[in-house]
């Protein structure tokens, strides 16, 4: 299978899992603030544990590292906001790349709320709002 037939065909895995299981409403949320009922399907995305942090206190169902951005583009983005554009853009290349993690992610999540949890101080540019964006079929 070629690539572009590669990459269709998660595309189209993704697409399936959205359809049948989308996510009532996915939402960002910082790992320092209390979670919530209302917070559904809790999903850290952030490469490392945030510090300071107790797994009880975080109360996320799962850890999802392979939905991080890279290392690389982590490092390169170093939460600049003038880099935002080139961040989620590079980032949104990496995920296309992860459609079946993606997929088993929103089959986990089974259509509940779905809570990214994340670390960075930047509450409108970093990796959470990112993932989100792309979830949600828009690069604005």
């Amino acid at each position: 299978m070629n690539a572009s037939a590669k990459s269709a065909s998660a595309t189209n895995t993704l697409a399936k899992s959205l359809s049948a299981k989308a996510p009532a409403d996915i939402r960002c949320k910082r790992v320092y603030e209390d979670p919530a009922p209302n917070d559904g399907y809790r999903v850290l995305v952030d490469r490392f544990w945030p510090r300071g942090i107790k797994k009880e206190a975080l109360a996320v169902e799962e850890w999802c590292k392979a939905l991080s951005p890279s290392s690389e583009l982590r490092k390169w983005f170093s939460h600049d906001p003038q880099r935002w554009a080139g961040f989620y853009q590079r980032y949104h290349a990496e995920l296309k790349d992860q459609q079946d993690e993606l997929a088993s992610l929103l089959e986990r999540c089974d259509g509940r709320v779905l809570t990214l949890v994340y670390g960075a101080r930047d509450t409108e540019h970093n990796n959470a709002v990112a993932l989100k964006m792309y979830l949600e079929g828009r690069q604005d």
